[in-house]
Formats: C-alpha cells, sequence, structure tokens
C-alpha cells in the first residue's frame, strides 16, 4: 500500500509531549508527506479509509484523538468517527463509544458522504483532520485555541456502502444504481423522523440512519454540518414545510436569525458559494443571495437529517452544498480544499457564540443535569449537559434568558449582551423550591400549606374498607399492555359487561393510534339529568405507564364487581364514568421498561410534550396543537365533567392547579378554588400511606417533601401549557394530576404493588364527584331546564354552567355560601346554602323571565309552536332529539351509508355530478342555472325539496354556497358530497326525510367555476384561480344597493346577486372558503357596527362546536401557528376586513344572516385529505339545517283571517324582515328574549315578546287591528269631534230656517243657496275623512324605504 506510506513513517518517530506542542520535527515530516495531492486529497474506498484513519489516530499526540464507530452500514461497513479534542483521557470500558463529554466543552460534529455518490466530504474531513493534528503539533495558535476549547467529531462517510457503488467524475448523480441511496435503496436524508410528516418513519431499512440518532442522543451536540455536492450553498432549516410545497415556500425556525448567521458563516470565507451563483451546468441561472437559502424555499425535503438536528437533538446542523458535480475527479480536490478550508475552521469556531456556562444547585453547588435554558422570544429551549454545562447559540444582541429545572425556582438573567465572538458567560445558581424537613420538627410546619381551612385527620397503612363484610374480587391482569394488547382489552370487557360498558374513541394520535376511552356507567351512551361525569387520564408521558396499567386494572375492578360489591355497584349507579388509559399510545410503544428517569417516549411523534401543548392563562404557546391535544380538549367539550385526575409518573405528589404562574417562576399559584383542591387531592393522597408521608423518591430527590403528599403545581415547579389549568379554566371540571411513582416504567412484576398502594385512592378520589352543591336551574313557566345557566358563589371568583337539562355541580368544602343562578332573559335568584362533609347538597333553581309582565299596550308571546297538528308535534319532537347531546351522531349513525369524497371535481365532471343527481333524484331536486361565468359556465344551483318546483312559503328555506376563490375547492366538494348524502338517504333515513320535506334546501358549490379550472391541486398557499377570469375577487364586488350596480359588475356576482340573494326568501346562508379554520360573521366591512350581533355570532359558533377542532380556536396554521380565534369565531372585520363582501350584501339587503366559514389551512389539499375534511364538517354542515328550523316562526292576520303579505317584521329594533305570500315570516334568532314589532300599511303596530329555546322553535302569531289613528289623532276623539261639529251646524241652519221662514218669499231662493252651500261642505268633509287616513299613512311610513346611503347607515349603528 504505497499510498499510505506517508501516513505510516510517522508512526517511526517519536512523540513530543502535549505540553510542548511547537517541537514536532517528526510530525512536520509527516506534515509534508500528507501535502502532497496524490497521497492525501484522494477518495479512499472503506478499508483504506479505516486505515487512514487508524494511522492517523496513532501518530496524533496522545489524549488529542480517538477513532471510534458509531454502528455498521448494511453491508456491515464501520461507520468511523474521529473525535478531536485536547485533554482526552485513557479509553475505559465503562464508557460509551468516543468516550464521555467534557465539561463546559460544546460539541461538534461534521457528517460526510450521506448521499454515497457525493463523496467530496470524505478526502476533506480527512485532510481536516491532518490540519488540526499537525496545526496542534506544530503550536498553531488558532488549532491550540479551537482543540483546547472545542470537542469535534468527524464522520467521514455515513453512507460507504453507496460510496462503493459510485463513479468517479459522476457530477449529476445516478440514483439508486449510481450509489445515492443504501443497500436497501433508501436514501439516508429522507429516513429521520419529521416534524411535518404523518408518521414515524421505518427505521430498520436505514441502519445508518439508526446509528447516528441513537450516537446523538448519547451525547449533546451543539453545532453540526452535513456536507453534501451538487450545488455550492450553504442551506439552513426548515427543510420542509406542513404543505410540502416543492419549493418556493419559506419555513421558518424559532432560530432563523441564528442559521443564517451559521450559513453566512460558512459561505462568506468560500471564494465560490459566497457569490451566490453557483453558475453549475444545467442550472446557470439559480441563484442564492449571499450564498444561502432555507431548505424548503429552494426545495422540499421530508425526513432531512438537519431538520432532524434541531427539533429532536438541539443541534445546529445546516447542510453545506460544496461543489457543482457531485463526485469530483481527484484532480479537483486540492482545489476543493482551498475552497473549503477557511470556511470549516470558521464554521466549527461559531459553536462558540451566544451565552453559555454553568447551571447548579445553590445549597451543594452541584451541576443540575437536564436544566432548560429558555430565551424570552425564541420558542425553542436548550438543556444542560450532565455537569449543568450548557451553550446556546444566539446572535449579537440583547437577551433575558431563564434557567429552569423540576424542583428550583427558576432564575431569569436579563439584558445579556451578546456580541460578536466568544460567548457571554453566564452561570446559574437555582435555589430548591422544598427544603428537607429539619430535626425534631413535624413534617407538617416545614412547608406549609397556604391555606388553614382543612385539617386532614391522620392516615393508617390501608384505610379501612367500607365493605368490610364484603371482599371484592381483585384484578389478575397485571402486565404491560402495548397497544394491540391494550385494544384487545378494551373490546373484551366492553363485549363482557354491555350494559355497563362503552368503548368509544376521541380520536386518533399521530400514528392513528384510536384514543380510546372506557365509559362505565348504569346507563352507557346517555347523560343522566343530575348525574355527574368523571373521568380519569392516564399515559399522557408515553414513558410514564402506571397510570395507564391501574385505569386497565381499575375497568375490570369495576366490571368484576358491579352488582356484588355495594360500594362499586353505588359508584356505577351514581357515576357516569369515563377512563382514558392511554392520551400518548405513540410515546407508549417507543418506550423502554425498566425507564427510572429518562424521557424516550415521553412526546408523542411529533415530539411535543402533550403536558405543554393546551392554552395558557399566563404563557402564548407557540407549539402547533397536536392531534392528541385536539382531541381531548374537544372531548373535554363534549361531555359535562365535573372532577377529573390526570395520572404521571415520575415522584409520588398529588398536584393541583394552578401549574403555572405570571412570572414563570416556581412559587405559590393560587387558584379560586384553592381549598376545595387541597382537599381533593387530600382524599387521594390520605388512602396512599406512602405519598402521604410527602417524602416519596429519597434515592432520587433526597430533598423533595410534599407535606401530607400534595402540592401546588407552580409552587413544584411551572409547567406552562398543561392540561390541568386548562380544564378549570375552559370547562366546569376541576382536575389534579397524580404522581404515582418515582420510577416511570417500573419492571411488570412490581405492577401488583402499585394497585394496592392506589386502589383505595382511585375509589375514594372519584367519590368526591358528589360533594358540595347540585341541582337543577329551571324554567318558571314550564319547568324545563335552563341551558348554560351561569352557578356562582359568593368569595369565589369561579363559575360554572348548566348542562342541557338544567343541571349543574358545584364542588365545594363544607361551610356557608352564598350562591346565585342566573341566565339571560331571567332574573337572578340567590339561595344561602349550607354544605356538610356528607355529601352533595341538592339546590334547585327556579328562576322568572325578566320581562314576566306584560306592559301597557303591549303582548307578551312566550314559546308557543303549534303542536295541535301531531305532525308538527312529531317534528318538534325530531328537532329537540337531534339538538339533544349526541343526537347528530345518532342521525349520522343511522344514515342508510355515508358518502365519501375521494376526488376533486373539474367544471365538467361537476355539471355531470349534479345533472346525475337531478336524473336520479328528480322527485326532490331541481337543478338551474344562476348565470354564466366570464368564460360561459354555468353557475348551477341545487335545490332539494320535497316539492322541488312548488312555492311553501311556510317552509323555512336555507342555502349553502362554496368556491367564490376558486383556489379553494373544499367547499365545493363538501356541499356535492352533503347534496350526495341527503338524496341518498331519502326515504331511507327518517330523521334526514323528515328535514328534506320541511326544509327548502339549495346548494351552490361553485360561485367562481373559471377560477376553479386554473386552481392548481397541493397549492396549499397558492392564489391561482382566486380570482374570476377578469382577475376579479368576486368577494369585493358585491358592493352597493341592488338598485344602483354598475353595469360593470362581474357576471358571477350579478347572477348571485339578481337570482339568487334578492329574489329568495333565506332564512339561513352558509359559505365555504379556504385558507384557516375559522367561522366569520357579518360584517367585514370595517367601522360597521352589527345589528343582531348575538344571533350571528350564535350561528357561527353553532357550526364551530359541532366540528371536532374549530371550537378550539386555534387553526395552527404555517407562519401563522400563534393565531388564537376564541371558540373558533370572529366578525369578519377583525379578521381579515373588506369591503363588497358577498356576506354583507346578504345581510344589507337579501335580509339573510349569513356566515363563511374556512374549512382549513390549506386552499387545495391533496385529494387524499377530503374524507377527514368531510367527516370533520359533516356534522357542522347537518347542524345548519336542523337549526334553520328554529329561531321563530310567525303569521301576520287581520281580524277577519286574511293574511297580510309584506308586513314589517322589526327585531329587537334593529333587523328588519318582510312577511312572504300567506303572512308567513321566519327569523333565527339567539335563545333568549326577543322583542318584535310588527307593521302594516293601515292597521296598528303590533309589539310582542318571544322567547326563543335553544332546541325547539318558537312560534308566533300576530294577529292586526284597523289603524286606530286619523291625523295622528285617536279615533274616537276624531269621531266625537266630528259629530259634534255636525251637531252645530245642524242647529245653526235650524235657527237660520226659522228666523227666515218669517220673511217674504223673496228670500227664499237665499235658503235654497244655503242648503246647496251646506251640502257642497259636507263632501267636502266626507272627502277629507276618507283621505285622512292615507294621508297619515304616508307621513308616518315616509321613512320607513332608505335611500342606499340611509341604509347603509342604518346597519352601522
Amino acid at each position: 500500500m504505497p499510498r499510505l506510506l506517508p501516513l505510516l513513517c510517522a508512526l517511526l518517530l517519536p512523540l513530543p509531549s502535549l505540553q510542548s506542542p511547537a517541537r514536532a520535527p517528526h510530525i512536520k515530516k509527516a506534515e509534508a508527506a500528507a501535502a502532497a495531492p496524490g497521497e492525501a486529497l484522494r477518495y479512499l474506498h472503506s478499508a483504506e479509509l479505516g486505515e487512514a484513519l487508524r494511522a492517523l489516530a496513532a501518530t496524533a499526540p496522545p489524549g488529542l484523538v480517538r477513532l471510534f464507530s458509531i454502528g455498521q452500514s448494511v453491508e456491515k461497513r464501520p461507520l468511523w468517527v474521529l473525535r478531536l479534542t485536547a485533554g482526552l483521557g485513557p479509553e475505559r470500558p465503562d464508557e460509551p463509544p468516543g468516550g464521555a463529554a467534557l465539561p463546559g466543552r460544546p460539541q461538534v460534529k461534521l457528517v460526510g458522504n450521506m448521499h454515497g455518490d457525493e463523496p467530496l466530504a470524505r478526502p476533506l474531513l480527512l485532510r481536516l483532520a491532518w490540519e488540526l493534528v499537525l496545526g496542534w503539533a506544530g503550536g498553531d495558535e488558532r488549532i491550540v485555541r479551537l482543540l483546547n476549547t472545542t470537542d469535534l467529531y468527524l464522520l467521514p462517510s455515513l453512507n460507504p456502502d453507496g460510496f462503493e457503488r459510485a463513479h468517479e467524475g459522476d457530477c449529476g448523480g445516478g440514483g439508486a444504481e449510481g450509489g445515492r441511496e443504501n443497500s436497501r435503496g433508501r436514501d439516508l436524508n429522507r429516513s429521520f423522523p419529521d416534524q411535518f410528516g404523518d408518521a414515524e418513519p421505518n427505521l430498520e431499512p436505514v441502519p445508518e440512519v439508526q446509528a447516528l440518532i441513537e450516537w446523538m442522543r448519547r451525547n449533546r451536540f451543539l453545532l453540526s454540518g452535513n456536507l453534501h455536492g451538487g450545488s455550492v450553498v450553504a442551506s439552513y432549516p426548515y427543510d420542509d414545510s406542513p404543505t410540502h410545497r416543492l419549493t418556493g415556500v419559506y419555513s421558518k425556525s424559532a432560530d432563523d436569525e441564528v442559521f443564517k448567521y451559521l450559513a453566512k458563516a460558512y459561505a462568506s470565507h468560500h471564494p465560490i458559494m459566497r457569490t451566490g451563483k453557483p453558475n453549475c451546468p444545467g442550472e446557470e441561472g439559480e441563484t442564492f443571495p449571499d450564498g444561502i437559502t432555507n431548505g424548503a424555499q429552494w426545495y422540499d425535503v421530508e425526513g432531512g437529517m438537519q431538520d432532524y438536528n434541531y427539533v429532536w437533538a438541539n443541534c445546529f446542523e445546516i447542510t453545506l452544498e460544496l461543489s457543482c458535480c457531485k463526485y469530483p475527479l481527484t484532480s479537483e480536490l486540492p482545489k476543493e480544499w482551498e475552497n473549503n478550508r477557511e470556511s470549516l475552521l470558521t464554521f466549527i469556531e461559531k459553536v462558540h457564540i451566544g451565552v453559555k456556562g454553568f447551571v447548579r444547585d445553590a445549597v451543594t453547588g452541584a451541576g443540575l443535569e437536564n436544566a432548560t435554558i429558555a430565551v424570552a422570544g425564541i420558542a425553542h429551549n436548550v438543556t444542560a449537559g450532565k455537569f449543568g454545562d450548557y451553550h446556546r447559540l444566539l446572535v449579537p444582541g440583547t437577551y433575558n434568558v431563564t434557567a429552569f429545572v423540576m424542583g428550583y425556582t427558576p432564575v431569569t438573567k436579563e439584558n445579556i449582551e451578546v456580541k460578536e465572538g466568544d460567548a457571554a458567560e453566564v452561570n446559574f445558581s437555582l435555589q430548591p423550591t422544598v427544603m428537607p424537613p429539619a430535626p425534631n420538627v413535624t413534617q407538617l410546619t416545614a412547608a406549609p400549606v397556604p391555606v388553614t381551612a382543612i385539617t386532614p385527620t391522620p392516615v393508617q397503612a390501608e384505610a379501612p374498607n367500607p365493605t368490610s363484610g364484603h371482599e371484592p374480587i381483585q384484578p389478575v391482569d397485571f402486565r404491560h399492555h402495548h397497544f394491540s394488547d391494550m385494544e384487545i382489552f378494551l373490546r373484551r370487557y366492553a363485549n363482557e359487561y354491555p350494559n355497563i360498558t362503552r368503548l368509544y374513541s376521541v380520536g386518533k394520535s399521530v400514528e392513528l393510534r384510536e384514543l380510546y376511552v372506557m365509559e362505565i356507567s348504569d346507563n352507557p351512551g346517555v347523560h343522566e339529568a343530575g348525574e355527574p361525569e368523571f373521568k380519569y387520564i392516564g399515559n399522557m408521558h408515553g414513558n410514564e405507564v402506571v397510570g395507564r396499567e391501574l385505569l386497565l386494572n381499575l375497568i375490570e375492578y369495576l366490571c368484576k364487581n358491579f352488582g356484588t360489591d355495594p360500594e362499586v355497584t353505588e359508584l356505577v349507579q351514581s357515576t357516569r364514568i369515563h377512563i382514558m388509559p392511554s392520551m400518548n399510545p405513540d410515546g407508549y410503544e417507543k418506550s423502554q421498561e425498566g425507564d427510572k428517569g429518562g424521557t424516550v417516549g415521553r412526546n408523542n411523534s411529533n415530539n411535543y410534550d402533550l403536558n405543554r401543548n393546551f392554552p395558557d392563562q399566563f404563557v402564548h404557546v407557540t407549539d402547533p396543537p397536536q392531534p392528541e391535544t385536539r382531541a381531548v380538549m374537544a372531548w373535554l367539550k363534549s361531555y359535562p365533567f365535573v372532577l377529573s385526575a390526570n395520572l404521571h409518573g415520575g415522584s409520588l405528589v398529588v398536584n393541583y392547579p394552578f401549574d403555572d404562574d405570571e412570572q414563570g417562576i416556581a412559587i405559590y399559584s393560587k387558584s379560586p378554588d384553592d381549598a376545595v383542591f387541597q382537599k381533593l387531592a387530600l382524599a387521594y393522597s390520605k388512602e396512599n400511606a406512602k405519598m402521604y408521608q410527602g417524602s416519596p423518591c429519597k434515592d432520587m430527590y433526597p430533598t423533595e417533601y410534599f407535606p401530607h403528599g400534595i402540592t401546588n403545581g407552580a409552587q413544584w415547579y411551572n409547567v406552562p401549557g398543561g392540561m390541568q389549568d386548562w380544564n378549570y379554566l375552559h370547562t366546569n371540571c376541576f382536575e389534579v394530576t397524580i404522581e404515582l411513582g418515582c420510577v416511570k416504567y417500573p419492571r411488570a412484576e412490581e405492577l401488583p404493588k402499585y394497585w394496592a398502594q392506589n386502589r383505595r385512592s382511585l375509589l375514594q378520589f372519584m367519590k368526591q364527584v358528589h360533594q358540595g352543591v347540585w341541582g337543577f336551574v329551571l324554567d318558571a313557566v314550564d319547568k324545563r331546564g335552563i341551558l348554560n345557566a351561569t352557578i356562582s358563589v359568593a368569595n369565589i371568583n369561579h363559575p360554572v354552567t348548566t348542562y342541557k337539562d338544567g343541571d349543574f355541580w358545584r364542588l365545594l368544602v363544607p361551610g356557608m355560601y352564598r350562591i346565585t343562578a342566573s341566565a339571560r332573559g331571567y332574573d337572578p335568584l340567590t339561595k344561602l346554602v349550607e354544605v356538610d362533609s356528607k355529601g352533595g347538597v341538592q339546590v334547585n333553581f327556579t328562576l322568572s323571565r325578566t320581562d314576566s309582565k306584560v306592559e301597557e299596550g303591549k303582548v307578551l308571546v312566550l314559546n308557543t309552536p303549534d303542536t295541535s297538528n301531531p305532525n308538527e308535534k312529531e317534528f318538534e319532537t325530531l328537532i329537540k332529539d337531534i339538538s339533544a347531546e349526541n343526537g347528530l351522531e345518532r342521525l349520522l349513525l343511522s344514515s342508510s351509508r355515508d358518502v365519501i369524497p375521494y376526488r376533486y371535481r373539474p367544471y365538467k365532471d361537476l355539471s355531470e355530478f349534479l345533472r346525475g343527481l337531478y336524473l336520479n333524484y328528480p322527485h326532490i331536486t331541481n337543478l338551474t342555472s344562476l348565470g354564466q361565468s366570464v368564460e360561459f359556465r354555468q353557475i348551477w344551483s341545487l335545490e332539494i325539496s320535497n316539492k322541488p318546483n312548488e312555492s311553501e312559503p311556510e317552509e323555512p328555506k336555507i342555502r349553502f354556497v362554496a368556491g367564490i376563490h376558486g383556489n379553494a375547492p373544499v367547499g365545493t366538494e363538501l356541499l356535492l358530497t352533503l347534496a350526495e348524502f341527503l338524496c341518498m338517504n331519502y326515504k331511507k333515513n327518517a330523521a334526514v326525510t323528515k328535514l328534506i320535506d320541511r326544509t327548502r334546501i339549495v346548494i351552490v358549490p361553485s360561485l367562481n367555476p373559471d377560477g376553479r379550472e386554473i386552481a392548481q391541486e397541493r397549492g396549499c398557499t397558492s392564489k391561482i384561480g382566486q380570482t374570476n377570469a377578469h382577475g376579479r375577487d368576486l368577494d369585493t364586488d358585491f358592493t352597493g344597493n341592488y338598485t344602483r350596480y354598475s353595469p360593470a359588475r362581474e357576471p358571477e356576482t350579478k347572477a348571485i346577486m339578481e337570482n339568487l340573494i334578492l329574489n329568495h326568501d333565506f332564512s339561513l346562508s352558509v359559505a365555504l372558503d379556504g385558507g384557516s379554520l375559522l367561522v366569520t360573521y357579518p360584517y367585514d366591512k370595517p367601522t360597521q357596527s352589527v345589528e343582531n350581533k348575538e344571533t350571528l355570532k350564535y350561528l357561527a359558533s353553532l357550526y364551530a362546536n359541532n366540528h371536532p377542532v374549530m371550537h378550539l380556536g386555534q387553526p395552527g396554521c404555517p407562519n401563522k401557528s400563534d393565531e388564537n380565534i376564541p371558540g373558533g369565531v370572529i366578525r369578519g372585520s377583525e379578521w381579515h376586513s373588506h369591503l363588497g363582501s358577498m356576506k354583507d350584501f346578504s345581510v344589507t339587503f337579501g335580509h339573510c344572516p349569513e356566515i363563511t366559514v374556512y374549512t382549513g389551512c390549506c386552499y387545495f389539499p391533496h385529494a387524499g385529505q377530503l374524507p377527514g375534511l368531510w367527516a370533520d364538517h359533516r356534522k357542522s354542515l347537518l347542524s345548519m339545517l336542523v337549526e334553520v328550523h328554529k329561531g321563530v316562526h310567525g303569521i301576520v292576520q287581520d281580524k277577519s283571517g286574511r293574511a297580510i303579505s309584506k308586513a314589517t317584521i322589526v327585531l329587537n329594533e334593529g333587523l328588519r324582515v318582510f312577511t312572504k305570500e300567506g303572512g308567513y315570516f321566519h327569523v333565527l334568532l339567539a335563545p333568549g328574549f326577543h322583542s318584535i314589532d310588527a307593521t302594516a300599511s293601515g292597521y296598528q303596530q303590533k309589539h310582542v315578546k318571544v322567547f326563543v329555546r335553544d332546541d325547539a322553535p318558537s312560534s308566533v302569531f300576530i294577529v292586526f287591528d284597523t289603524e286606530n289613528r286619523i291625523f295622528g289623532l285617536p279615533r274616537e276623539l276624531i269621531i266625537t269631534v266630528a259629530g259634534a261639529s255636525m251637531s252645530a251646524l245642524l242647529l245653526t241652519a235650524c235657527i237660520i230656517w226659522c228666523v227666515c221662514s218669517i220673511k217674504s218669499n223673496r228670500h227664499k231662493d237665499g235658503f235654497h243657496r244655503l242648503r246647496q252651500h251646506h251640502d257642497d261642505y259636507e263632501d267636502e268633509i266626507r272627502m277629507m275623512s276618507t283621505g285622512s287616513k292615507k294621508s297619515l299613512l304616508s307621513h308616518e311610513f315616509q321613512d320607513e324605504t332608505d335611500t342606499e346611503e340611509e341604509t347603509l347607515y342604518s346597519s352601522k349603528h
């Protein structure tokens, strides 16, 4: 092997002492030999590379270099790593490969040849290693400083198998044949877990990736470079985006500025890279400003290594493309070395920027491993090493840095100035939050709990069993249940005990495992009025498994003992129990038995801690909401949970709210119900003798002490984004977190011990759901329960609300309380209540409506549906049933079949599909065209009704429209699916049939067919197709009054205005769009006030609340991950204000409320997502069909029974509608009291009040009296005055006649003239009487029809 002789000759020469690196003449000989291009810079095959590395390691001064392998390739070639840093001790067998980390010395790695046909890094890293070794030995000041302060690792080839297949001179790469992939055909840079990926990748075919991940887990690398070929540029994270668009999406990480700084550090020292113009063959026009690029903006790489480093390993890695040619000729290597030498050294030196230091215990001075270092304003934390040492890369600037770790008070150092060059040194000294009890002092006084109202009783080792005369059956299934095993277990008990169990899922994990819940109740599947609901959640952290197994044990225990054990039987009969054994099934599958305090499997598959992922009252949580979190939040909003516990592991204590505080430090954070939470926590801890003692994990945390086994969460350590606080603040549920043991994943043989320790605690805690007060809030008139009434307790700032039957539960400790029940439209009622320790106290409230007295001259009309007709009564019952809990779910389950959308339909297919529905279901459909688009495509309208061609004014009419923006076609497909679903289930499903029989449904699936034709699938952010063919955004074209619209108005807009909005009396309109996940209500116009705002917001909330995640208010859209929309509902102008919107026109001129639903963040997602989108939206869409039957239905007639059409109905002194043919009107209103003023020409004005329910329609029958005023005065007064005037005239006439009759006959002619004049005067009076009513009406209603400007103004105010 002549080419290795220059390397091996160095072995024959003596080595100098490390203390005198300048004295190394033999090294200089080796250096001279290594500098020869033909020897040092050339490609070495795997065996040769190993020999060269071993020779270098042997030649290097002692303690400077260590050679090791992190694993093997598919073909069993070693993956060599060369470690270079000063001060390495001798290798020890108990150390990991490569040796242990050095305190305070940051670790850097350079990885080459990931793609086998891109091997330039192999000779460059070998040459770099020699440069460093020789420079150290020669006393080079820069290199000596570098190796004294830096722990450097060089991995020349991650894909040695691929290299052996590659061909020198192959500049374009040959794919799998040319060596790019490993021996199993896998691209290593597409094989890592990805934060935006759908599922965890299979690592079995890529042992190279497995080896690298394991190596990274054993170390704390801070900086890394991944050396590639094929261009000349430095690429930085993120390498992909949630949309996975092929190119052009800037995917920004939290440390974007740091990454750009690092990339520029490399590029600026490379003579070609810094120009930004690689001028690669075939890509001559490609430019990169400053020689750097965001990875995803260049092209999307899912499963890349650099993102994995940053997201999962706290390591900042960039990808360096070193040459246009992937496999340059050997002759090019010297030039490539010169191009990259300075860049490599400069990049390694950048590991020292930012801040660094140690995090230590203030009492013992020991380093705190895994302490978290957080920088204000940067949503990416790093953790300290084994010795408490940390290093945080930052660009120059001023920062606030916080160090925190469990069991210690966080410390924040403010205004730390980071300068160019070496890191600012910032050390942290953290005080323990709890101290061990002092000698001869009781543990109770060592750390007093700040509430004196509770005096816990002493506890025995095992509390006496309340059913001591009966021995309950104990569980026998003690083992660790992986997901499939757990699934079988749950199905088995649901099958064996169907009378008391119901197995259901609340959603899926990242890897699509079901989030199962077992309901245990004497009436499963039904909320029984007055019965509280309880839940247990386990395994939120995947590697904390005791809770998972205890909950499976509890299911077995409750099922087997129901009916025989009095305690269990009473509990099941009086409580609706929900048990979720695993909230993080994906993490569980990654965790390992025997894990005592590790973190493998703790997070979900996207590597997010689920107990830091909930919206927080003090801290803005920037991590995107995870599928598990979203599912649980939706679940908690769906059931009236009263009490809950979240089971964890790692300590032994019950932790109660609040879990964090405004300052972000470990301090007692008191909730309004602090006394209740302490009582709940003690109910659990005092039944567990070891927990109650308060010093649980002496071998792990010798100073940790919890008086009576309970602690305030924030006082222990700060947990922003925790689940227990979210329960308390956003639902009626009180939740605590229970740490079940010091070992997170104990051996299976220890599980019976955990059951024995916690059985009594689990049962006793469930019983606490019956403490405090409970009862009903009822309507004084009809005695029905009032939904969402508020129960407030004086001096405790935490109200709860009633459920559907008016039932409520309010946990309280013993004492006297002033409790108030209130509801919109009712007078509040307060009662003085005494709560004792024996159990819950029932307190019912009967509320009277606020407007229970009729004002003079006014009529009060309450909820009076017409139930004389059996069909009406049956339909009202149907509406109530569907509106009840799980009513829509039952409708969907009972449907004959669902329809699953699977593809997008362009215009031609859409037209054929609609014609197909019309031809197949002619008796319930009618297909018409509203008009044509610019490019002469039809704008189709499909009506679905039992009499599609007949006018039925008494039926409510609803329209669904979509596609106003052609680039957002999801709404189009959802409406087509809805139409087919309704048609297919007509006469097959009773509920659907009745809804179609009683509703006129109009579906307009595509308002902008021209834009849709040019839109592109997977264009998540693309605006192509958003406008019509004239380039006009149609949602800005609905401007002005219809009677004044411009001739230049777009044809699509004109068609919708003339033939849809203004020509039909719709009660509700739902428009579907895309680009976010929320609902907006009118107005979109800025600075315009909203009439009927409560109703519009209520309708929008109804849609959002029936969507599994929309109501959570966190759309989580790319580049808007921090967007928060409370309840998923917002006024249009507060979100994206604009003029000329369709919804504003609909409300102002069509007198129809319209909401806009944004179906998802991606405008045009992949067709594969359509089934999931339909599953998410179908319940909400159907809820609109039900809601349109509620509100107020009315008929206006006169006393003779004649229907009065075109009467004006003014609601709440603002919103105006008009009666239709037959005197019918219908308007949707939010639940509660509303006033109605009815006017019609020639009739008295009528004022009525109506109470609108949330689950049934309200009917109003208005009968007009004849107009009772003339000239603005009462009719009776006018008649009296007229009669008196006539009598006076007659009397005067008689007197004159008598006087004149005695005169000569020559005066007779004058009497005739007088009589003639009198007759003319009577005619005039008669004419005035006839015309007075018309004149008066003209005066009274002259302002009823506003001009365009007046109409808009009245809408504003």
